[in-house]
């Protein structure tokens, strides 16, 4: 059995684990998260009697994921101890990871932020973790740039539209870009300073 504590030395333990969600600067050499992806998976036979009892398991595969929950519960401090929660979460660049999620989709997850770095945990967030729909954006992603003003100004160029230089000066690609969100065209995904990237909308 688990010796009782109170509320403020299970806050303070549990405040001595790594804070979830936070990602890591983008990389523009490489997507990979400098923190593999992982979730602090705990007991809630044990919590419940007072203990903070888990630990922390790197997101690979579900089956790895399984034996690892299932020798933490066999572990646990309570007898006969069944429920787990995923209590915390670390290197998901921004994506969320629900107290309840499968190990399946957690494992989805995590394969797309290694594949799209900070990027992937944005976009991620922006679809509401659904993984269907952030692979799909992949699709229409336009590029990455300074602003969307300067994605405006490029497009035009590309368009093979001739703008004089005497007047190209004066072509406000400001407005050009907000109408171009406004209207519903595109979207954008900000990693950074200065570096945006832009989506066209479906």
């Amino acid at each position: 059995m688990c010796e009782k504590q109170g509320t403020r030395e299970l806050v303070e333990r549990a405040g001595a684990l790594p804070a979830g969600g936070a990602g890591a600067p983008l990389n523009t050499e490489t997507v990979t998260p400098k923190i593999w992806p992982r979730i602090w998976v705990g007991c809630w036979a044990a919590y419940n009697a007072g203990c903070l009892h888990g630990r922390w398991i790197d997101v690979t595969d579900t089956d790895q994921i399984w034996d690892e929950v299932k020798a933490m519960l066999a572990d646990s401090p309570e007898p006969d101890a069944e429920e787990w929660g995923i209590f915390d979460y670390d290197g998901f660049e921004g994506a969320e990871v629900s107290e309840q999620a499968s190990f399946e989709h957690v494992v989805e997850l995590a394969e797309f932020v290694s594949e799209q770095g900070e990027l992937g945990g944005k976009l991620l967030a922006h679809f509401g973790q659904e993984i269907g729909e952030a692979r799909a954006a992949m699709e229409d992603y336009a590029g990455a740039y300074r602003s969307l003003e300067d994605f405006a100004a490029e497009l035009t160029e590309q368009s093979g539209v001739n703008i004089p230089d005497c007047i190209a000066h004066y072509v406000d690609y400001a407005a050009m870009s907000r109408d171009m969100e406004l209207s519903g065209d595109v979207y954008t995904i900000e990693t950074g300073f200065e570096e945006t990237h832009v989506f066209w909308a479906r």
